[in-house]
């Protein structure tokens, strides 16, 4: 598959490399795993000389040789023979004296797992070498809660010393249908909706999907759901290294949203687990929940639900996890057909993500969210704010256009309206019809 988007995250990676040449750089790349960070990588470094090496949990004298004979490849470099990591980036720092290159650490905080004195050492070399240095040393991590901890706590040996930060984030809308138009000139509102659940815009699932030629909703479905898929296991093998020994009630918890039931009390009551903490953790600690009251709510208002961020996270612990007693025993018929009769809701669910996104990917609005009342009524799929303009717009989502009902949906919106009568105000009718409107 061709390398698509990323162009920002590009150019500014080669300024940087730039700017290394004179001044070390330290950057740190962080996102969710197979979201594409080592192909971008090595996509904005294609030309230039780096040495690029994964930290897998190994012993040091194992990674040491390993790291020395990339140098010799890439380099021409005989640093010699260690047996400490340390002492190594400490003669990796000192050729930088010399010569100019790219150092890229993949899955920099295994270095915990090798040793965990690594990241204090990291900072006392680059503090006493980096004058001087033209090194631009690139690390990037998988793991949110571990990567956000060596760089952001004030604690940890490597607060403040990166240079620069990229979060790398899934393919915006116009990237996905850009991909589905490449591979399927014809496809349907449906084929991209589809699409778009599975993927997310994360890179490796893209690829995934492409490389199969699955790009239709009939053909993602099935590649998903096949015995043997890549993405049977994915889920767990994107989250236990993130939870370790407790993810069987954080996998609970995951599943209980992805079912719809998403506020404190009914997380609670649907899996019997006293849920904050683990909320909170999910939250703060791991970003793959979000928070959200509706629209105009107080900062301190008790309404508030919860929801997963990522996609497939969605589909996977709604689907894949929840029956999971079929999936083991190889039922994965059994699995299709509990997607098919419940995906007109859940895809529908899915299209209203899908608009609010598309809303924010415009620019033109500075709050997009929804909103709801305590009591379950007057529900509202989309609302999207420009402040400055004094605009807003009321959205009701539908996969079929008939059955939706402006005046109803300006009923709805009529308290909201009272609240800001000075807003112009705009009623839009979002169907699988209009997924390429924006």
């Amino acid at each position: 598959m061709k390398f698509y988007d990323r162009e920002i995250e590009t150019e500014t990676l080669r300024k940087i490399e730039e700017t290394s040449r004179s001044y070390a750089q330290m950057t740190v790349i962080t996102g969710r795993r197979r979201i594409g960070k080592t192909s971008l990588i090595r996509h904005a470094y294609a030309s230039s000389r780096m040495v690029y090496f994964f930290v897998a949990r190994k012993s040091e004298q194992l990674l040491c040789r390993e790291l020395v004979e990339t140098i010799r490849d890439v380099l021409g470099e005989d640093l010699g023979e260690f047996d400490s990591m340390a002492r190594l980036f400490s003669a990796i720092m000192t050729m930088a004296h010399r010569t100019h290159f790219t150092l890229v650490f993949d899955e920099f905080q295994n270095f915990k797992y090798v040793n965990e004195t690594f990241f204090s050492d990291v900072q006392n070399i680059w503090d006493s070498q980096k004058e001087g240095a033209k090194i631009n040393l690139v690390v990037c991590g998988s793991l949110y809660s571990m990567m956000t901890k060596i760089f952001d706590d004030r604690k940890e040996p490597l607060y403040g010393r990166a240079t620069s930060r990229i979060r790398l984030r899934e393919f915006p809308l116009h990237t996905l249908t850009e991909i589905m138009r490449d591979n399927n000139p014809h496809f349907t509102p449906d084929d991209l909706l589809a699409f778009y659940m599975i993927t997310g815009g994360v890179a490796k699932y893209v690829e995934l999907l492409i490389e199969a030629g699955a790009v239709t909703k009939e053909l993602i479905l099935d590649k998903v759901l096949s015995f043997g898929s890549y993405f049977i296991e994915e889920g767990k093998e994107l989250l236990s290294d993130e939870f370790g020994k407790d993810y069987g009630n954080y996998f609970s918890i995951m599943t209980a949203i992805a079912s719809g039931v998403n506020t404190r009390g009914d997380i609670k009551s649907y899996t019997g687990i006293e849920a904050g903490g683990h909320l909170d953790r999910l939250e703060n600690t791991y970003d793959l929940l979000y928070r959200y009251r509706p629209y105009l709510a107080a900062e301190g208002s008790r309404n508030v639900k919860y929801g997963i961020k990522d996609n497939f996270l969605n589909f996977w612990f709604r689907f894949i996890y929840k029956y999971r007693s079929a999936v083991e025993i190889g039922n994965l018929g059994y699995v299709r057909e509990k997607v098919a009769a419940d995906y007109d809701t859940f895809s529908g669910w899915i299209l209203e993500r899908y608009f609010r996104q598309l809303y924010r990917q415009t620019g033109l609005y500075n709050v997009v969210t929804n909103y709801w009342e305590k009591d379950g009524n007057n529900e509202i799929d989309l609302i999207a704010v420009n402040e400055a303009d004094r605009e807003i717009v009321f959205g009701e989502v539908k996969r079929n256009k008939k059955r939706i009902d402006l005046h109803r949906l300006a009923e709805k919106a009529e308290k909201l309206r009272q609240k800001q009568p000075k807003m112009k105000v705009s009623f839009v009718a979002l169907s699988m019809d209009d997924m390429l409107l924006l």
